[in-house]
């Protein structure tokens, strides 16, 4: 085997490359991670909500029972590790648009695999007088959110101290595959792991894959009143940051993809506030970002189907910071020990994409 510089080119560092570079640390394997902060990053702009309990029609999220234990030992770790605050164990209140919809969502509630993420507390409604609730809500609980701005450039600093981050424009077309590896800027690497998010589309080793990208746009708003320490979910959320701050999300859309705050997704997202909030509130800011999304919304993840070492970790769409922690830890399984992926995740399911 020739000699290796380092065993892994980590190639991004949002959510997916940061928790890939976390797993190979604490199983002792040398990588070195390249970051672009000049680039728009929608790990950044992610509100970092992790809700175990999804959509219209309170749907429990997929691998909720594995993905959220392990997220929180994981987030709990790295606080330890950077000392600093990251995770902040929230409920999530879901206030009732009807009659029907409370006992529709009530009755879903005996469900033994929805119970344990709800609160066996009464409806918290009266304690959040800013709420519209008038047909009361749901409390969730096992949720929270990840500051994820603080998180990464924590992270960020870590590593560089530890000479195993640079910062960097990458270009795919600057590897190099050489004999039983990859070269890059004149260092030799076992693996490449490419950890790109949407950017992954422009990248020739991986755009035949099947990333459905979508643009959101987030608010920030000061409001009249103090915040409680509760998400409100009713088509959009609105996660207090702070005593009088909120963050306001999120939209879908899919023409233009760009990174532009646009008036147009504010209207939208005041629009449906306006509706769930009884208090006033001042316009602070908006942010923009793109999610590497998936057309069948499992990730993409594995190794390239001609060249074993060209990898990717990506397409983890809405969920990245409960999805991240966990299959960062099997895919560095797979990755060094040969453990089997999950084949729902395994970008094997689209190798067809690649031969045809």
């Amino acid at each position: 085997m020739p000699p290796f510089d380092y065993e892994y080119l980590i190639i991004g560092q949002g959510i997916g490359g940061t928790s890939m570079a976390w797993h190979l640390h604490d199983a002792g394997k040398s990588f070195q991670i390249v970051g672009d902060s000049s680039m728009p990053s929608s790990s950044r702009v992610a509100a970092g909500i992790f809700n175990p309990l999804t959509g219209k029609k309170l749907v429990k999220t997929w691998l909720a029972d594995d993905l959220f234990p392990y997220a929180r030992t994981f987030y709990g770790n790295l606080e330890e590790k950077l000392d600093r605050k990251f995770m902040h164990l929230t409920p999530i209140y879901r206030p009732f648009r009807s009659i029907e919809e409370q006992n529709t969502y009530l009755a879903q509630t005996a469900d033994p695999g929805i119970s344990p993420y709800i609160a066996s507390s009464p409806d918290p409604g009266r304690d959040i007088p800013y709420v519209n609730a008038d047909f009361g809500g749901l409390e969730v609980v096992q949720s929270g959110w990840i500051d994820l701005p603080a998180l990464l450039d924590a992270s960020r600093s870590y590593f560089q101290q530890q000479h195993l981050y640079v910062e960097a424009a990458f270009d795919a077309a600057d590897l190099l595959r050489i004999e039983e590896g990859i070269e890059w800027q004149g260092k030799r690497f076992k693996t490449v792991v490419f950890c790109q998010g949407f950017f992954a589309l422009e990248n020739s080793w991986f755009n035949w894959l099947p990333f459905t990208p979508v643009k959101g746009q987030i608010l920030e708003i000061a409001t009249e009143v103090p915040l409680k320490s509760y998400i409100i979910n009713q088509g959009i959320f609105a996660l207090p940051v702070a005593e009088n701050r909120m963050k306001v999300g999120a939209t879908y859309s899919w023409n233009p993809l760009d990174w532009e705050v646009t008036g147009a997704a504010t209207e939208e997202l005041e629009a449906k506030l306006q509706g769930l909030l009884s208090t006033g509130y001042t316009l602070t800011g908006a942010q923009a970002g793109i999610r590497p999304s998936v057309r069948d919304r499992r990730p993409l993840i594995g190794i390239h189907p001609e060249f074993s070492n060209v990898s990717i970790f990506n397409g983890l769409g809405t969920k990245g910071v409960t999805l991240a922690p966990f299959l960062a830890k099997e895919f560095c399984n797979h990755l060094i020990y040969g453990k089997e992926l999950n084949p729902l995740v395994n970008i094997k399911r689209y190798f067809s994409l690649y031969f045809r």
